[in-house]
């Protein structure tokens, strides 16, 4: 504003005002150029105000007139740059349109061509095409390289190319002649060609075709050297006839002294079981040594009991070694465990379903053939039939008890421990056998189920998988071969086992399928190892020696073994625990070290988060909280006894009143105050005074004290959750425990029978002695007639709605049917001020006088409904009297001991009838305190303890009551402790025996 610039038509000026038009003018007039002034000045200064009005010549701003300019060769130029400049948009949005168009109409041409997609499903792809082109390239190189680089005979070459194609020919077609003609020649010593002849293949002889070169002597050389290979192949026939004669014979003198030598160990094994026996039995450092060695399995099979009842999002972790024995169903699985064991031990039945849970074996040496259960102190004699039958009906009670909800397997662990003199020491799991077909009295997901366990063993990388194979079936109905190969592809960890070969003897014909079987050629997974064994004869009766006796002699007379289809120490029961047992320590030596690395680090990991969680609690499992809790609930069963008599005795006396006030006012107090004069009053009062003590009132005091014992006990849980010490984790146990005993807790029956003797005896006596028992007496009436009145006077509130100071305070109005009822209130109302002693109970012409005069004030009642209305109204009227009579009653006392009440006019009946009740009450909370105090408080904790003692032995109520990380992770690391101790206790046991 305050710099005028010149531009190339003149000054350009922004002004607001008139005031700032003027000063611009006058600065552009002071410079002389008063032409400028008119040109640009007038055009471009604009008024910004809207006080002025620019019709009025008034408001005209004064000052010379100017003209406008006029439009010269600048806005001419102006005006054509903006055109051109418009041609450049226009052409910029025609491109741009013309674009959007051709690519609409090039999709709508797309659209209409022919769907070829068909095309894609005929000819090949391109990957396709070069996998084709690449595997002939391929096959054209292997080809290339398998024909070798030969060169021609130089005689053959000289006689030409076509005498060398006559003779290849005829070198093709009469091979098998000449090498026939050349043996008869041999035999009867004459040469094989005669002059130029040949033999033909009919017997003729023909001449061959002249040649550049008689051939004669090479085609002579030739037949020679045939003749020379077919004596030789004659020669190898039989020197391999001889040898396998040889070899025969070899096989027969080598089963013979491998039958004398497995005599010999036995005999050697016997006396050694002997000798094993009397050494454990014998006192001294030799047997302090030996239980070293023996109790090494019976310190890993802790462990792996320990690792069993663990939890189960453990089991991730659990990689120590075990031998878990699979098979189809019915393979003899269970025969095998029991040859290794040396005992009968399993249940059986024929084609039925006998393992339904995994059956944990730990095999250990021992003076004494016994089996036991980890959970049990009883060991059966094995040595005893009557005991092995006890053992197997034990161990098919322990399956079926394990199966719960409809299941036919389950996963809990059964384990047993057998000893024995020279039973190979390791830990077998004996599985349920796998199926293929669910029956009906089977669970629908048996069979995925059987699996899932299988393979929950399997999936251990340290664990021994014996793969138990039925050789009388055919190979292809397998089941078990499939699952193994899977779990573990390589091999590396299987013990491959054929069962029942005596039957497979008999049902194959070809044995060359048993020895592809034993050889790993015809199942599709590979193993360490593999042996054939027989575990019995069908006949279930059969003792283990007898089966070892069988076993024995089949494999001496076997054809299999005689013909060498397997070698000796892949036969017998014996060799296979051998080589098991051997298999089992090599593992366990190698894994056990890295599995306690394992256990230190989460029990780092375990006590770390503790630390950070729980940083001031003691790390208490759920036994040791469970203890705890125990303690607290009998702390609190004892603090009853620091309960005074008086508050007991108040506490009761409070009670019963509560629960009988009722009945006394209703069923006694009111019907006795109809009576018109004392003698009735008193008569009616004891007659059901009498009724009431003969009937119900002992058997509700009874239920008043033990409700009040129960009261006061819940009293003292509930105050020690408000201990500052008080732990939450015990009030869920502590509730539970209290309930059951409440529930199972009875009153004893002579109690109602004494204290009727005592309540009759306190209602007879009617006798008032002094003044104090007098003036409590009317306190003890007064407060009772005052809550009743109370009561009613609600009651009546709410039948006839609010009054007129609510409605105006609290904006509430009542309801047709209450105003109704106010009506009728107020009539019966009128009735009572006209009689003050008027009966309980409405007479035929009072409840039509009342219904009457509703109905003049326009409300239509019946005489139900009135009668409904009287009870409340004539209450709150009868307990107004009674609460007068006994304020006039407490300075009556000296007229009621003098007899002269009736004179006085004062009547107070009802302060002698509720003295009585007073007093009956007084003496029955003595009564029942006693009872309390002396027997049911006893009792009481008597049920309690036996409660906590249930609850003690049920783990799963544990595990339900006491819940929270808190809980869990103390387990855990209790768990984790107690596995790594008996970890490290059993490594050092092993080192000391290497």
């Amino acid at each position: 504003m305050y710099k005028l610039v010149k531009g190339r038509f003149g000054y350009a000026v922004r002004v607001v005002g008139g005031t700032q038009a003027r000063w611009a003018r006058q600065k552009l007039s002071s410079r002389g150029e008063q032409e400028a002034v008119g040109r640009v000045v007038v055009p471009i200064a604009r008024h910004f105000t809207s006080l002025h009005n620019t019709r009025g010549a008034l408001l005209r701003l004064p000052g010379p007139r100017y003209s406008v300019p006029k439009r010269g060769i600048g806005m001419l130029v102006a005006r054509v740059l903006r055109g051109a400049l418009k041609i450049r948009y226009l052409l910029l949005g025609g491109s741009i349109a013309g674009g959007s168009a051709l690519a609409k109409t090039y999709e709508q041409w797309k659209e209409a061509l022919p769907d070829t997609k068909f095309l894609e499903d005929l000819l090949p792809s391109q990957e396709d095409l070069d996998s084709v082109r690449a595997s002939l390239i391929s096959y054209r190189d292997k080809i290339k390289d398998s024909i070798p680089e030969f060169s021609l005979d130089p005689k053959l070459w000289e006689a030409g190319e076509e005498g060398y194609s006559q003779i290849a020919g005829w070198f093709k077609e009469r091979l098998d002649d000449a090498i026939q003609a050349a043996e008869e020649d041999k035999k009867s010593g004459s040469s094989i060609f005669s002059d130029g002849e040949i033999l033909t293949l009919s017997g003729g002889v023909r001449a061959p075709a002249p040649l550049a070169k008689d051939f004669s002597p090479d085609l002579k050389q030739h037949a020679l050297s045939f003749t020379s290979m077919g004596s030789s192949s004659e020669k190898e026939r039989e020197k391999a006839d001889n040898i396998r004669e040889k070899y025969e014979s070899l096989q027969e003198e080598l089963m013979q002294v491998q039958l004398k030598y497995q005599r010999e160990i036995e005999r050697l094994e016997k006396d050694n079981k002997e000798l094993r026996k009397s050494l454990m039995l014998r006192a001294g450092d030799k047997v302090a040594r030996k239980k070293v060695k023996k109790s090494l399995i019976d310190m890993y099979s802790e462990v792996l009991d320990e690792l069993c009842d663990y939890d189960s999002s453990y089991d991730t972790q659990d990689h120590l070694p075990r031998v878990v024995v699979v098979g189809d169903q019915s393979s003899g699985k269970t025969s095998v465990l029991e040859m290794v064991a040396q005992a009968r031990i399993f249940p059986r039945g024929a084609g039925e379903m006998m393992t339904r849970a995994p059956v944990m074996v730990t095999l250990s040496e021992g003076p004494y053939h016994i089996a036991s259960f980890k959970d049990s102190t009883r060991e059966f004699d094995l040595t005893k039939e009557s005991e092995l039958a006890e053992l197997r009906k034990e161990v098919e009670l322990r399956m079926r008890n394990s199966v719960r909800n409809g299941r036919t397997v389950s996963q809990e662990v059964i384990s047993m421990t057998v000893r024995g003199p020279g039973l190979q020491r390791m830990v077998l799991v004996d599985l349920p056998g796998i199926i293929s077909t669910v029956t009906t009295d089977m669970a629908a997901d048996t069979r995925e189920a059987i699996r899932s366990i299988s393979q929950q063993y399997m999936s251990n990388p340290n664990a021994i998988i014996l793969c138990i194979q039925d050789g009388s079936v055919d190979a292809e109905r397998s089941n078990v071969t499939d699952l193994v190969s899977q779990m573990d592809p390589q091999g590396k960890r299987t013990i491959f086992v054929l069962t029942k070969v005596d039957l497979a003897e008999e049902n194959l014909a070809n044995p060359d399928r048993i020895r592809k079987i034993l050889a790993g050629k015809l199942f599709p997974m590979r193993a360490l190892g593999y042996f054939a064994v027989v575990t019995g004869r069908g006949n279930q009766e059969d003792s283990i020696q007898a089966i070892k006796d069988y076993e024995e002699s089949f494999f001496s007379s076997s054809k299999i073994f005689k013909g060498g289809v397997i070698n000796s120490h892949q036969c017998t029961t014996r060799n296979l625990s051998f080589a098991v047992s051997e298999r089992f320590w090599k593992m366990v030596r190698d894994t056990v070290e890295q599995q306690a690395d394992a256990f230190k680090a989460t029990r780092f990991n375990l006590e770390t988060e503790w630390k950070n969680n729980f940083p001031r609690t003691r790390e208490l499992d759920r036994d040791e909280l469970f203890e705890k809790a125990r303690g607290d609930i009998l702390d609190e069963v004892v603090n009853l006894s620091q309960v005074s008599p008086k508050q007991w005795e108040d506490v009761l006396s409070k009670k019963m009143w509560e629960k009988m006030a009722t009945y006394i006012f209703e069923n006694i107090y009111l019907p006795a105050a109809q009576a018109t004069s004392s003698g009735t009053f008193n008569t009616t009062a004891d007659i059901r005074l009498k009724q009431w003590a003969d009937q119900m009132l002992p058997r509700r005091c009874v239920e008043v004290g033990w409700e009040t014992l129960q009261d006061e006990f819940r009293k003292f849980i509930e105050r020690a959750k408000n201990s500052k010490d008080h732990d939450t984790i015990f009030d869920n146990l502590k509730a539970c425990v209290v309930d059951e005993a409440m529930r199972r807790h009875a009153w004893e029956d002579k109690a109602a029978d004494v204290l009727r003797v005592i309540q009759l005896n306190a209602l007879e006596d009617r006798s008032v002695s002094d003044k104090q028992q007098w003036d409590a007496a009317c306190h003890f009436l007064e407060e009772s007639v005052k809550e009743k009145l109370t009561a009613t006077e609600t009651t009546l509130r709410e039948m006839v709605g609010p009054g007129t100071r609510e409605q105006w305070l609290y904006w509430t109005y009542p309801t047709e049917d209450q105003k109704r009822r106010a009506t009728v209130r107020a009539e019966l109302e009128k009735l009572l001020a006209t009689d003050y002693n008027h009966k309980n109970t409405l007479t035929y012409d009072e409840v039509t006088a009342v219904r009457k005069n509703t109905q003049n004030s326009g409300v239509e009642v019946d005489n139900e409904f009135i009668r409904e209305m009287w009870h409340p109204v004539y209450r709150r009227h009868f307990l107004r009297r009674a609460l007068a009579k006994a304020y006039d009653c407490r300075k009556a006392f000296y007229a009621y001991h003098q007899g002269l009440e009736g004179e006085l006019g004062v009547e107070c009946n009802d302060v002698v009838l509720f003295w009585r009740i007073q007093q009956m009450f007084k003496i029955t909370a003595n009564a029942l305190r006693q009872q309390v105090m002396n027997r049911e408080a006893r009792r009481l904790e008597k049920e309690i303890k036996e409660v906590l003692e249930e609850f003690g032995c049920d783990q799963e109520k544990k595990e339900q009551l006491l819940t929270g990380r808190r809980v869990l992770l103390a387990e855990e690391l209790k768990r984790v402790r107690q596995i790594q101790e008996k970890l490290e206790e059993f490594i050092h046991a092993l080192n000391a025996e290497k």
